[in-house]
């Protein structure tokens, strides 16, 4: 086992297409959800987990990102400037020299989840890493706890196990969507040359190893994509929460 992670990684250097007219003068992960920034609200997430040094990536609308960040104290902010888009994957591995050979969060700046009864979320997925059989760990959240996602699951997960399958390697039906936070050991990148590339095609990779897990989201996961997406998600915050049914 390992200890929780205490540096991250986060993504924030994309132009929000989807979300324009939104992001045509501010970048996506300023915009604000129940009120507060995504940007934000990942690194209170990092922080509440316990994790000290955090590198947030940028390229759209850089000197926005970095301003607003300014006055956070914690946890501490390095920049990873990027000349060219690196997209997801290509963003990590150039900045991986910063986290040496130690578990890392990975969080995208533009994913709204909550925690659920059993506490931060963040941590839950640390207390279930193991460094022997693990090389990556994604936050998974069930598509039949989504009624009004308009998307596909991205995996299928069987009860009771924490391998998810890839929907394109069975014929189950995918039944969880990835909710966007994951943990990551450096090796995974071994034998990656520097380019733009999409962090999928590691979660790929560590399928194809047997090295892959899932962290069931006991928390709420919001879909905000679209101007009409965001708006119902702060609709939906601005309301006290529901209990769940036992």
């Amino acid at each position: 086992m390992a200890a929780t992670p205490k540096k991250a990684f986060v993504l924030a250097a994309g132009k929000g297409e989807r979300m324009r007219p939104l992001t045509d003068n501010c970048p996506k992960p300023l915009l604000y959800v129940g009120g507060r920034t995504m940007l934000d609200r990942a690194l209170d997430a990092l922080e509440e987990a316990g994790v000290e040094e955090v590198v947030v990536n940028t390229w759209y609308l850089a000197d926005m990102i970095v301003d607003h960040l300014k006055a956070r104290t914690s946890p501490k902010i390095t920049f990873s400037h990027e000349k060219d888009l690196l997209d997801t994957g290509g963003g990590v591995l150039n900045a991986l020299s910063h986290f040496g050979d130690e578990p890392f969060y990975v969080l995208n700046a533009d994913v709204v989840w909550t925690n659920g009864e059993n506490g931060p979320t963040l941590k839950e997925m640390a207390d279930k890493w193991d460094d022997k059989t693990m090389d990556l760990m994604l936050l998974v959240h069930s598509t039949a706890d989504l009624p009004s996602y308009n998307g596909t699951g991205d995996y299928y997960l069987k009860d009771g196990s924490d391998r998810p399958v890839f929907k394109k390697n069975t014929d189950e039906e995918a039944n969880y969507i990835f909710a966007g936070p994951r943990i990551v050991h450096p090796r995974l990148f071994d034998g990656e040359k520097m380019r733009t590339f999409s962090f999928v095609e590691l979660f790929h990779k560590a399928e194809a190893a047997g090295r892959l897990t899932a962290h069931r989201n006991d928390g709420d996961w919001h879909h905000v994509g679209t101007p009409e997406a965001l708006e119902a998600t702060n609709r939906i915050l601005a309301t006290p929460p529901k209990k769940r049914a036992p």
